[in-house]
């Protein structure tokens, strides 16, 4: 569990309403990258926070609703497949924190930024390398993000059942990466991120051969 005293260097300093934001999904074939922006209550005390990567699924979706109780405000949004496509992952990312911050109602004084970019914000922001793993804010913004992701990713697997989105989350599994050689992308794929497939196609046909071989 994260201690609060990143966080609470900042409050002391003067700062009111202090906000973390973080991404979830830069590194999938497929799916938004979705971010989220949180402003902890100042006296908010989470059990078990940590970064999202170092959280099991169960563990995610139990402080998930936790954190919505402890937060002052917070803000979930997402840049499509298409955007990140037009304007690179980086960009993409920063687009959805930035839009994830405009949706609060509380404006923010300060906001940490996961990584180490941060620009194009309205309000004075702050670029934290591994913040998940050292502010609080920054990792309730890190659970709210994969959790609405891993959401999405579970809707789309019902209207695209072949790629078995539900399972690894758009990420480039040998399984997933076999699907869209199979089929084709989908809508939902980004197109930038699939032109190293085929230098994998005699790994990706085999896949696809011992698949077929066992139905």
């Amino acid at each position: 569990m994260l201690d609060a005293s990143f966080d609470k260097s900042y409050l002391e300093s003067g700062v009111k309403y202090l906000c973390g934001t973080d991404e979830a999904g830069r590194g999938p074939l497929a799916g938004p990258v979705v971010a989220a922006a949180c402003i902890l209550k100042p006296d908010a005390v989470i059990e078990g926070l940590d970064d999202s990567k170092k959280l099991t699924e169960r563990r995610r979706e139990a402080l998930f609703d936790v954190i919505i109780e402890n937060c002052l405000a917070y803000g979930i949004a997402l840049s499509k497949p298409t955007e990140i496509d037009g304007i690179n992952i980086l960009n993409a990312s920063l687009l959805a924190m930035r839009r994830a911050v405009s949706s609060l109602s509380v404006k923010p004084d300060l906001i940490l930024v996961d990584g180490n970019k941060a620009y194009g914000f309205e309000e004075p922001a702050v670029a934290v390398i591994k913040g998940d793993a050292k502010s609080q804010s920054i990792a309730a913004a890190s659970v709210l993000a994969k959790v609405t992701r891993d959401r999405l990713c579970a809707a789309l697997d019902k209207v695209y059942p072949q790629y078995g989105f539900a399972k690894h989350k758009g990420y480039p599994t040998k399984e997933h990466m076999a699907a869209v050689y199979k089929y084709g992308a989908c809508p939902e794929h980004r197109v930038s991120f699939l032109s190293f497939l085929e230098t994998k196609r005699d790994m990706l046909e085999r896949l696809i051969e011992e698949e077929n071989g066992k139905e």
